[in-house]
C-alpha cells in the first residue's frame, strides 16, 4: 500500500472532504487538505538508509470548531501508530471564515521492504 493511499484509508472514517494539495472543488464547511513534508532515509554505521520516513501535514479547515475535527484527525494517527510530529493552531482567516490548524504526522518504512517487498532474494 503505497503512503497516500495509507494516509486515505486513516482519514476516511472520519466523513470529511480531502485532497492532496490543494482543496481545488468548491470548499465545504470543513474539509481536510494533505501535504507532503519531507522523505528522508535515516542512515546507521554502515551510512546504508535502514529506515524511510516520510512526513506530512494535515490541514483543517472548518467553518466550525476545529476543536472535534482535530481532535478526530490525531486520535486516527495515534492509532494507526503514526508518530504525531506537530499540531498548530493558525487561526482564524476572516476574509474566509474557516478557522485553520495543521497536524504533522511522520511514519517509518523499513528500506529493505520498501526496496525489496517482504521477500528479499
Amino acid at each position: 500500500m503505497s503512503f497516500f493511499s495509507e494516509i486515505h484509508a486513516i482519514l476516511s472514517p472520519i466523513g470529511v472532504p480531502m485532497e492532496t494539495g490543494v482543496f481545488s472543488d468548491k470548499a465545504p464547511d470543513e474539509y481536510i487538505v494533505v501535504v507532503p513534508l519531507t522523505e528522508e532515509f535515516e542512515y546507521f554505521a554502515d551510512n546504508q538508509p535502514q529506515v524511510d520516513v516520510h512526513e506530512l501535514r494535515i490541514s483543517i479547515y472548518t467553518k466550525g470548531n476545529y476543536t472535534k475535527l482535530k481532535n478526530a484527525v490525531v486520535k486516527a494517527f495515534i492509532d494507526a501508530e503514526y508518530t504525531i510530529t506537530d499540531r498548530q493552531y493558525l487561526g482564524y482567516e476572516a476574509d474566509t471564515g474557516y478557522h485553520h490548524y495543521n497536524v504533522d504526522v511522520a511514519n517509518y518504512y523499513e528500506t529493505e521492504d520498501l526496496f525489496y517487498g517482504n521477500n528479499r532474494s
